[in-house]
């Protein structure tokens, strides 16, 4: 069993991949009757799943984060980047469907904050090392606007707990990531 779950987690991106252009497929029909807004934030998830591949497909962003951060020592393993991205986007991504579908559409903002601050990220890091990074393209192109797109027609409806809940629960997921790196370099 440790086996697959070994392959899992070096190979869970090309699964995500695929399920994003299935989902893309399929959105037309699993979001008729949503409003325009949310019909945005369901698109976040097969969209982030494609980011995904630009950014994880042969074990880029590990292998980038541990090179550039870890000067070659591994601050980012392979069951790290599978908990973050299985768990802490997909899931967070659908937490986030369900709020909005079920409670209020202002809870979608976790899934726009998601993309925004990721994005963000990818642009800062960009900027400050002077170089791409894996990922960076997918979330100007794809992110930003999207993002952007999707706030304009969630925030309207939001109020102020959806946003700080909305932007702590992102921040909190992204402080995670980095908390585990400088835990991983202090240790080496």
């Amino acid at each position: 069993m440790s086996g697959t779950i070994r392959r899992l987690q070096e190979n869970w991106v090309y699964g995500g991949a695929l399920s994003g252009v299935v989902l893309l497929a399929l959105a037309p029909l699993l979001t008729a009757g949503w409003t325009l807004g949310e019909r945005l934030v369901f698109l976040a998830l097969p969209v982030y799943m494609l980011h995904q591949l630009e950014e994880h497909d042969g074990d880029r962003f590990r292998a980038f984060v541990n090179e550039v951060i870890g000067k070659g020592r591994e601050v980012l393993s392979v069951p790290t980047v599978f908990i973050v991205n299985v768990a802490g986007v997909w899931g967070v991504m659908v937490l986030a469907i369900w709020l909005m579908r079920g409670i209020a559409s202002g809870w979608g903002l976790i899934g726009v904050y998601l993309l925004l601050v990721n994005a963000v990220l990818h642009v800062v890091q960009g900027v400050a090392l002077r170089r791409s990074n894996p990922g960076l393209w997918t979330a100007v192109l794809l992110f930003l606007p999207l993002g952007i797109w999707a706030f304009a027609q969630i925030a309207a409806t939001a109020g102020a707990v959806h946003h700080a809940v909305s932007l702590v629960v992102v921040l909190a997921l992204h402080g995670a990531i980095v908390a585990t790196v400088r835990r991983r370099l202090a240790a080496s």
